[in-house]
């Protein structure tokens, strides 16, 4: 039986990105099917006195209006394209990402750039930002997943935060074991060493 799984990711975030391959990874060998949704480091910190991304001049901003635009014209599959494209040229790549290249590189439209630069999809970045975050409360970040555990009930938790991408069944087994930790009743949180330098590994641009 096909398990649906939901993530808000902020594509900026280099630990976001390699959750996400994770998961991606996890669902070869699981059987998953991975719905993608926006949320924003942006929002998150726009109330707080300090902005612990540091962004002052709004660069956050970009790419989660962009994944918007892409969602609302292309749906699920062309976020995940975009989304793929991003960060392979971001995060994988280590380039200063021209939008319109990586839009060309998920085969879409470049000129969805131009919605880096406009407020006219922000509306939608904070519903989907708000739904997310809706399932755990502001004090967590990006990535949020939710699924149904294996008792039938629904089931929300952020992370895991991880510094390289497990490949086959090891991330069939991380998948296993998040799942039963994050279902039991009265779970809130756990933690490991300080974050590693993140290991980006190779990602090709079919692994969505």
């Amino acid at each position: 039986m096909t398990r649906e799984v939901d993530i808000w990711f902020d594509p900026s975030c280099p630990y976001t990105w390699i959750t996400s391959r994770w998961l991606v990874e996890a669902a070869t060998v699981r059987q998953l099917h991975i719905r993608w949704h926006v949320m924003s480091l942006s929002v998150l910190n726009e109330h707080r006195e300090v902005d612990p991304e540091g962004d002052t001049e709004g660069y956050l901003w970009g790419p989660v209006r962009i994944c918007a635009a892409v969602e609302r014209r292309y749906s699920q599959a062309g976020l995940a394209r975009f989304f793929t494209a991003y960060g392979i040229r971001v995060h994988q790549g280590g380039q200063w990402v021209e939008f319109a290249d990586a839009l060309a590189d998920a085969g879409l439209p470049t000129d969805l750039a131009t919605a880096a630069d406009t407020t006219e999809f922000d509306d939608a970045v904070r519903a989907s930002h708000a739904e997310g975050v809706a399932l755990l409360g502001d004090h967590v970040g990006t990535p949020i997943i939710s699924t149904i555990g294996d008792g039938g009930d629904p089931m929300a938790f952020f992370g895991p935060v991880i510094s390289r991408i497990p490949r086959g069944e090891e991330a069939g087994r991380l998948w296993d074991g998040v799942v039963l930790v994050a279902a039991m009743p009265g779970f809130h949180e756990l933690k490991g060493r300080s974050p590693a330098e993140p290991q980006f590994g190779e990602v090709t641009p079919h692994s969505a």
